[in-house]
């Protein structure tokens, strides 16, 4: 089992940048792939990065340049870089753990879910 917490979320102008975090609680963190993902209102929760047991990362397309998905094992968290932020990336953001075996870009290949945090681009 394992439970993940988020935060770093707020209210930034567009241009801006934030630094989210989620700390996950277990031995086995490690172990996991661990990956982020977005959701607007009346929108499907979409991918936006991942990273691997052994570091490797994966950017959606739309955050690619903008966005650094990170890892510190010894801390148990993971991080989202956020740069150049859009209005159009307002969304409540999760954090996610795999132990494996699915699609890292789909949320039905994660075991574990955050509680989100609301992050707000303004215009």
């Amino acid at each position: 089992q394992v439970q993940l917490v988020e935060s770093g979320g707020g209210l930034v102008q567009a241009g801006g940048s934030l630094r989210l975090s989620c700390a996950a609680s277990g031995h086995t963190f490690s172990r996991y792939v661990m990956g982020w993902f977005r959701q607007a209102p009346g929108k499907e929760r979409d991918f936006v990065a991942g990273v691997t047991w052994s570091g490797g990362t994966y950017h959606a397309d739309s955050v690619k340049g903008r966005f650094i998905i990170s890892r510190d094992n010894a801390k148990n968290t993971v991080y989202l870089q956020m740069n150049s932020l859009k209005p159009e990336d307002t969304a409540v953001y999760y954090c996610a753990a795999s132990s494996g075996g699915g699609n890292f870009y789909s949320s039905f290949g994660y075991d574990y879910w955050g509680q989100g945090t609301q992050v707000t681009v303004s215009s």
